[in-house]
């Protein structure tokens, strides 16, 4: 995958606890002398700018490449902390030995995942882990996706692993909808807290690394149709448990012994029987401290997967009876007919040992001491030899500790997997162990490289020899590359039906007490021819050494067969089924259950077991989509920032990394299919300006023919589209140096790919925005005639209602306008009858004339008194509704009835000298009734008429209904 220099600089780095021991690799001579010279004067020589040299982020660019070259890319890029560098389809990863933290953060994982084109950044492991994820997005053929994480012990590969994991566990769940976060969020933590359990139960610490995987997984992240991440599920392979019970110098056990011992509570040491300051054989360097000496860790991981209190209190009583175990010693009984003699503190262990295990003491020591022999129906009991004892016992040890660690598998599984129906692809993640090679090396190391090899095998078949061999049968003209196939190793080791391993079968199923010489004579005869075994006749001890990819190792045959065989004595089986301990018990049972064939000589070895989860692990693979990541370890010694050259330059040559280059380079790694091509780029030939003849191709037809056609007319107006884009810059290369057509597919580069993304992309964008501006026209213009419809519809119904209520008010005028008019009549009849005769009246010619302002407030003018008094006249009796006030003057001849108010007014009078003069002449007055005596009295009635319940004044003491209301004013 080739980069510009332009590219985005998102420095990438790595990290990994490193080891304090030195590996026994045995050294492979290279043929460039000069590596053993400092390279900083080569550096210099290598580019005229030495700025430019960690630019590189390809090492397909370097040029000439060699070993050298690339090593002086891969130096020059760790000296200024760029570790990771793209070597054609494999990513290469240096390890620093130091932390990193801004590296993994998560804002570099959004970074990452919402960049339009990934490859544009810096080398980086998410980019690879983005590509896979999205091929899965994108439906590519094959949709599963593999990440191989390969290199040699300390490279980091666990690391690697974790980060992976951690990726995904993040950006696969971004997308989710909010009612299902907490389930995300769930799983997501159930997935990540799995790495702490297994790298506790399967990790040590070697010589070569701190955090060195004990064990083989292949972790499947399972994503659904929406590629969410809605499960996992965990795959291990051949657990080192020989490790409980035997431990290299300067190595160490499992981790999680150690974080017992380091973590545990006074309370759960008095429980688990670990006083402060006790020994354990089976615990070497324990004053050593390393990362991931966490045990709280581990205990949180542990309630994150559903394992409760009671279970992990079960769990840790067994691993501490484990340890009690492992300081037993044995010596020799004087009788050969009595058992092995157990010291007074070699029995305080027992004891401890076995009420941890909950099984008795005495029958634990019988089953330690004497074996049962079958001899027809009949069992007879013979002791040990102190060396059986001890095999006995580290044997009882080793099945413990694997049946527990396969029981975490499960319930890790069970807590974790997901349905088969409610997941559809999966990305997994495969992190082995790495090549091995100690002073002693047996079969553990043998499976362990042999695994190696497998997947170096896969890689050489997958992509350096199956390439080049395509490129040939699809036509391109292309001259073979050499490389460094690892075939006949495999052949040597797994051969049928002479091999290693099958003759290690062989001698392991013979019913007979194992000779490491027969053995070695037996290989001798029968794997002489191959090339890739050797012998050292000078030997004291029996071996035999494999040249590997990686270097030739030598294997030690003592206890070899044994180990294969790995017999547990069926009496420690039935002891451990029947204890009290629910998870022991329960763990034992369910195996003999699973395995009911497992005693005698059918029992499967070791090797056959491996072997075949291991063939199970590489179909998996090759029906996948592999992405590579070689772990390149910088120095043996682990220390942070020192490259040496020598290690690195053979772990380059080992596993092919310039051969890789070499083709890469050269070749086009990616291939598709016309039919393919076609469905899923037609459409840039179909939408495009550039117009080459008729684009209507038939995707299901089956000539191969009418498809080349169609994808050379495709290409060419994908390349002049490129041409009179300014966003592409046009380089020196050639147009077939990014894509080729062959006989049934598409050859293309990573350039040439992007480009076509690129262009997909656009058209999908302008498509859609088409479909949206048609959906968003139909949805406004139905929008409008809607809304025309509901305007004619409001406008009848409103008008309907507006003639029904105009309709209503009509006839409820016509009503209201006839009653009134009744109504009024009927006043005008009632006030006619009320009114008094104008007869009684006489009206005085000499009166003066009134004030027209008294006449107009209806004041009475009393003319003969020298301050006059006003007297302010209301509706009395009745009045009618034109009339005003009443109005009167008096003189001293006035009338009898007005003299007689005007007395009840006790007002000044002087006889002769009051004249009234009403005005009911010329104003229609109302008549006022009323008969003085004594005192006045008024006679009124209630009037229909309109003002006749009106009080003139809230002030007035004048109260009552049609009262005759008088105001008197001075």
């Amino acid at each position: 995958m080739s980069s510009a220099d332009t590219r985005r600089n998102v420095k990438a780095g790595y990290r990994n606890g490193g080891g304090t021991g030195k590996g026994f690799l045995q050294k492979v001579h290279s043929p460039h002398p000069c590596l053993n010279d400092s390279l900083e004067g080569d550096i210099q020589a290598f580019l005229i700018d030495e700025d430019q040299l960690h630019t590189y982020d390809d090492l397909t660019k370097v040029n000439p490449v060699t070993p050298t070259t690339v090593l002086k890319c891969l130096q020059a890029r760790y000296s200024v902390k760029v570790f990771y560098t793209n070597a054609g389809c494999t990513l290469v990863a240096l390890n620093p030995f130091q932390p990193f933290p801004d590296l993994y953060s998560l804002d570099v994982m959004k970074e990452y995942h919402c960049a339009p084109q990934p490859q544009e950044f810096k080398p980086h492991i998410f980019i690879v882990a983005e590509e896979a994820y999205r091929n899965v997005q994108g439906q590519l053929e094959p949709v599963n996706q593999s990440l191989v994480v390969s290199g040699e012990s300390g490279a980091g590969k666990t690391w690697t692993s974790r980060c992976l994991m951690k990726y995904y566990a993040t950006v696969a769940a971004s997308y989710s909808v909010l009612k299902s976060q907490d389930t995300v969020e769930r799983i997501e933590r159930r997935v990540l807290d799995s790495n702490p359990i297994m790298e506790a139960f399967g990790n040590a610490c070697t010589l070569r690394n701190n955090n060195s995987s004990r064990f083989g997984k292949y972790i499947q992240l399972q994503l659904d149709r929406c590629q969410l991440l809605v499960g996992a599920s965990v795959q291990t392979y051949l657990l080192e448990k020989t490790r409980v019970a035997c431990q290299l110098a300067n190595e160490r056990n499992f981790h999680i012994f150690y974080q017992m011992m380091k973590g545990a509570t006074d309370e759960q040491r008095k429980e688990w029987k670990m006083p402060c300051g006790q020994h354990f054989v089976w615990l070497p360097n324990s004053e050593k401290t390393v990362e991931e000496d966490c045990f709280h860790e581990t205990v949180a991981a542990m309630v994150h997967l559903g394992i409760n209190a009671e279970r992990q209190r079960q769990i840790f009583k067994i691993l501490a009876g484990i340890l009690q175990l492992g300081n037993l010693n044995f010596s020799s009984s004087t009788d050969e007919s009595q058992p092995c003699n157990l010291d007074e503190q070699s029995k305080d262990f027992l004891q401890r040992a076995a009420e941890l295990l909950c099984v008795p003491a005495e029958e634990l020591q019988m089953c330690i001491r004497v074996r049962t022999l079958k001899a027809g129906k009949q069992s007879v009991l013979k002791p040990c030899s102190q060396a059986e004892c001890s095999m006995r016992r580290d044997c009882l040890a080793k099945a413990i500790y694997a049946q527990l660690f396969e029981w975490l598998v499960t319930v890790i599984n069970n807590s974790i997997c997901a349905g088969t129906s409610t997941w559809c692809n999966f990305i997994g993640v495969l992190d082995v162990y790495g090549f091995e090679c100690f002073q002693i090396n047996n079969l553990e190391q043998l499976c362990i490289n042999y695994a190696n090899e497998k997947l170096q095998q896969h890689f050489v078949a997958h992509y350096l020899r199956a390439q080049q061999e395509e490129y040939v049968s699809e036509g391109l003209e292309w001259s073979f590359v050499k490389y460094k196939d690892n075939q006949s190793c495999l052949d040597l080791l797994e051969g049928s039906p002479v091999g290693v391993f099958s003759l290690l079968n062989e001698e392991s199923r013979l019913n007979r007490a194992s000779d490491p010489k027969t053995f070695r004579v037996r290989l001798e005869k029968e794997l002489s021819d191959n090339a890739n075994i050797s012998w050292d006749k000078f030997s004291k001890e029996p071996h035999f050494t494999v040249a590997h990819y990686a270097g030739k190792v030598n294997y030690q045959m003592e206890g070899m067969v044994e180990k294969n065989k790995d017999p547990v004595p069926p009496e420690l089986i039935n002891l451990l089924q029947k204890s009290d301990s629910p998870l022991l018990h329960q763990i034992f049972t369910d195996n003999e259950t699973e395995n009911p064939t497992t005693k005698g000589l059918s029992k499967v070895t070791v090797v056959s077991k491996f072997k075949n989860s291991l063939e199970s692990l590489m179909k998996i693979l090759h029906s996948t989509t592999p992405h590579y990541t070689r772990c390149i370890k910088p120095n043996p010694d682990c220390n942070p920032m020192s490259f040496k050259k020598e290690e690195v330059i053979m772990q380059l040559e080992a596993c092919g990394i310039v051969e890789t280059i070499h083709i890469s380079a050269a070749g086009f790694p990616i291939r598709i299919p016309f039919k393919g091509f076609m469905q899923r780029y037609g459409l840039i030939a179909k939408y495009s300006h550039f117009k080459s003849g008729s684009h209507c191709v038939d995707v299901e037809a089956d000539s191969n023919d009418v498809f080349r056609q169609a994808v050379e007319k495709l290409l060419r107006v994908v390349l002049q589209h490129k041409a009179f884009d300014p966003s592409h810059k046009l380089d020196s290369e050639k147009p077939n140096s990014w894509v080729h057509c062959g006989r049934t597919k598409v050859f293309l580069t990573q350039s040439m790919l992007d480009l076509l993304e690129d262009q997909r992309k656009k058209i999908l964008s302008q498509c859609a925005f088409s479909v949206q501006c048609y959906w968003q026209r139909y949805q406004r213009r139905r929008r409008h005639t809607r809304q025309q419809s509901a305007t004619l519809i409001q406008a009848a119904l409103r008008s309907w209602l507006v003639r029904r209520r105009v309709q209503r008010w009509n006839r409820a005028a016509a009503v209201i306008q006839n009653t009134w008019r009744k109504w009024r009549a009927l006043l005008k009849s009632l006030a006619e009858a009320e009114l008094d005769d104008a007869k009684d009246f006489v009206r005085a010619d000499d009166a003066p004339a009134l004030d027209p302002v008294i006449r107009e407030r209806g004041l009475v003018q009393l003319s003969s008194i020298q301050e006059p008094v006003t007297v302010r006249g209301w509706p009395m009796g009745l009045a009618l509704a034109s009339a005003p006030s009443i109005t009167m003057s008096m003189t001293a001849t006035g009338f009898q009835k007005m003299m007689s108010v005007m007395a009840s007014l006790s007002l000044p009078s002087t006889r002769g000298g009051y004249k009234v003069e009403p005005n009911q002449y010329s104003q229609g007055l109302a008549s006022i009734r009323a008969q003085p005596k004594r005192s006045v009295k008024l006679h009124y009635r209630r009037s229909p008429l309109l003002y006749a319940d009106r009080q003139p004044d809230m002030k007035s003491d004048v109260t009552g209904f049609n009262a005759i209301l008088l105001e008197k004013t001075l």
